[in-house]
């Protein structure tokens, strides 16, 4: 595999970044270090071992050293209350550039060439998603919300940027944007103006690496379009009739006297015939303004062949030009945006992630900080899945994504491996298999 994206080179690239973490203590309380803080914190999330370290810490006691020293870099291992502690302080943007840097590796491995779509550009979905909620915890970075008895839920939210691609299982995160009081109380409010952060952040490098940003109807209003647009990206964006009567409006006046476009194709699922009805046009007003901005919009239909009962109809808004040529394809890239919840937040929340666990709240930064680690752990695991034969094969010898890690657990429990590459030949021949 490309040695750029093993998994010894990855972990020294983050434990490089994580030596750049803010240290907000005074005096001579330094018996542990900053990096040995958050490679403590990366560790549990990678190996999904809440009682990694305390392990760790046993067999060093008993051995002289561990796993903790030889996979991680660590070089002592604080308690799970002396890391939050350490890292309360720390904000999640200290940790952004291993997302970027995952990206360019990716990049110059040929990874994302399998992820290229309409006009060779990488789809990029954004989505937003709770990950922390109480009415009693709380801090400064917390949103809230009245509940109907009175009482104040404290929450946070975050939006999850991801890397999507068409037949392509695994998604690829990308740097994450909290969402914060500042941004309003309603949703939509709170979504968009994360989502213009993002872009400012973000958007330029992405720009040129040919980008297509998708959402659902939370997106396809004109200030995220607008903002979008002045980074000089492209999108394909969910656009519903109750959230732009206006356009639709002029959808409805086009087809009143025959000039909306129109293209039918039927298509064989292996059981029954669907027919794709597409309807679309170009240079709509988003808006039913004056300053309404043009979009070009495309709509698709399925039925069933023989019953005629509707499967599927959804509409997008999008820069791509609408014509015959173009339109499955724009409708395909439009519809890969479900993998932002099925493959990340679904798989973040319910296959050992854990996303919506109070890992630690903190005063500060450190619930935020916290999520990006468990990010970055996630992201690990995908590009492994991407460019490591070996690591896939295991995977999908041991089947689930809960058996792998327990497998995991136990070998580091009791056995010594000098590097990544040991423990997973040690796995391999353990299995029987041969990647070589």
């Amino acid at each position: 595999m490309n040695k750029e994206l093993s998994l010894d080179e990855l972990v020294k690239r983050t434990k490089k970044s994580f030596g750049d973490f803010s240290d907000s203590r005074l005096g001579r309380n330094t018996q542990y270090d900053m990096v040995d803080a958050g490679m403590g914190a990366f560790a549990v999330f990678f190996t999904q071992s809440p009682s990694f370290l305390g392990y760790q810490a046993d067999i060093k006691r008993k051995q002289g050293r561990c796993n903790a020293e030889s996979l991680f870099g660590m070089e002592k291992i604080p308690c799970d209350n002396q890391i939050r502690t350490l890292l309360d302080g720390v904000a999640p943007s200290e940790v952004a550039s291993v997302f970027r840097d995952i990206f360019q590796r990716l990049d110059r491995g040929g990874i994302l060439k399998e992820y290229r779509s309409h006009a060779n550009c990488l789809l990029m979905v954004m989505d937003g998603t709770e990950y922390f909620s109480s009415q009693n915890i709380h801090c400064e970075q917390c949103n809230r919300r009245e509940l109907s008895n009175g009482k104040v839920n404290y929450y946070h939210s975050v939006l999850t940027p991801v890397i999507a691609g068409n037949g392509n299982t695994h998604v690829i995160s990308l740097e994450p944007e909290y969402i914060t009081p500042q941004d309003g109380k309603e949703k939509q409010d709170c979504e968009i103006e994360a989502g213009k952060r993002w872009l400012e952040k973000n958007g330029e490098f992405y720009a040129k690496q040919g980008a297509t940003m998708m959402g659902d109807d939370l997106y396809s209003h004109q200030p995220f379009i607008v903002a979008v647009k002045d980074k000089k990206m492209h999108f394909i964006l969910v656009c519903k009739p109750d959230s732009h009567p206006a356009l639709y409006a002029t959808v409805d006046f086009l087809e009143a006297n025959g000039e909306l476009s129109t293209y039918r194709k039927r298509k064989w699922n292996g059981r029954y015939g669907e027919i794709y009805n597409y309807r679309y046009a170009n240079e709509l007003p988003l808006r039913g303004d004056a300053d309404s901005i043009k979009v070009n919009w495309c709509e698709l239909t399925i039925t069933h062949e023989d019953t005629g009962e509707q499967i599927y109809k959804n509409a997008f808004c999008t820069d791509f030009i609408v014509v015959e040529t173009t339109v499955e394809a724009i409708v395909r890239d439009g519809r890969t945006r479900w993998k932002v919840e099925n493959e990340n937040n679904n798989v973040l929340k319910t296959k050992g992630y854990h996303l919506e666990h109070n890992f630690g709240h903190g005063k500060e930064y450190l619930s935020s900080l916290l999520l990006s680690l468990n990010l970055i752990a996630f992201l690990f695991h995908t590009v492994l899945d991407l460019a490591d034969e070996r690591y896939r094969l295991i995977r999908q010898t041991l089947r689930t994504r809960q058996k792998f890690f327990q497998h995991i657990e136990a070998l580091l429990c009791y056995m010594l491996f000098n590097n990544w590459d040991e423990l997973f030949s040690f796995m391999e021949k353990g299995l029987d298999l041969n990647t070589r």
